[in-house]
């Protein structure tokens, strides 16, 4: 895995350096893919993510169990510790839609936020977090554009406001952009963010250049 020092911070940039990744980043970003075909890309990349995300994360429990030979010492990830699943509307539950088969138990909770074209800054519509996060708690919290930073900064903010640590919380992106992994560095220190790809610049209106457009209307062809 390769792993991408962010400046003035210790957040820890993770960009995985599996092909699978890079196939996909690379369907996204074509402008000829159909939503469908996009929409399914953008699980799939998440899939891969959350995996390299929990990995050496999961609560595990140890036992015994009887196979067709004999008696195994086994390793199963706990069922009762869940990890929460946090997707950003619109385009996070397309980055998040495989969570469940990546993860034996989870619990998941929206949020909704929306930029404003002028101002790039977000509004929340929609809260679903709990009232305050269990000690402990393991948080995914899953956008898969971050531009200016903006609305992840919010996102995390919410997150900290019912209880979660930095440490407790793991951001997937699909594409990350200097600005926002600049600005999560300086704010929430030991922050992880788990991303396909970090792209160079942004353009005068706040997307990410090359990047893919916008994921959420290519994910439900609105």
């Amino acid at each position: 895995m390769e792993e991408e020092p962010v400046a003035n911070g210790t957040t820890m940039v993770c960009v995985p350096s599996h092909p699978l990744i890079k196939h996909w980043i690379s369907i996204l970003r074509n402008e000829q893919t159909p939503c469908a075909t996009f929409k399914n890309a953008m699980a799939e990349l998440g899939r891969l993510l959350i995996y390299e995300a929990s990995r050496d994360w999961l609560p595990v429990v140890n036992g015994e169990i009887r196979t067709p030979m004999g008696v195994a010492t086994v390793e199963f990830v706990d069922p009762h510790e869940p990890i929460m699943i946090v997707p950003i509307l619109r385009a996070g539950l397309a980055l998040a839609e495989h969570a469940s088969s990546v993860l034996p138990a989870t619990r998941t909770y929206h949020l909704g936020m929306r930029r404003d074209e002028m101002t790039l800054e977000p509004s929340l519509y929609l809260n679903k977090l709990p009232d305050k996060f269990q000690e402990g708690s393991q948080i995914l919290l899953i956008d898969p554009m971050l531009a200016t930073g903006g609305t992840v900064i919010a996102a995390v903010d919410l997150l900290k406001d019912r209880g979660a640590e930095d440490k407790q919380i793991k951001v997937i992106s699909a594409i990350a952009a200097p600005p926002a992994l600049r600005k999560l560095s300086q704010k929430f220190p030991g922050l992880h963010v788990y991303t396909g790809i970090v792209d160079p610049i942004l353009n005068e209106k706040g997307f990410i250049v090359p990047g893919l457009g916008d994921a959420g209307d290519r994910s439900f062809g609105t």
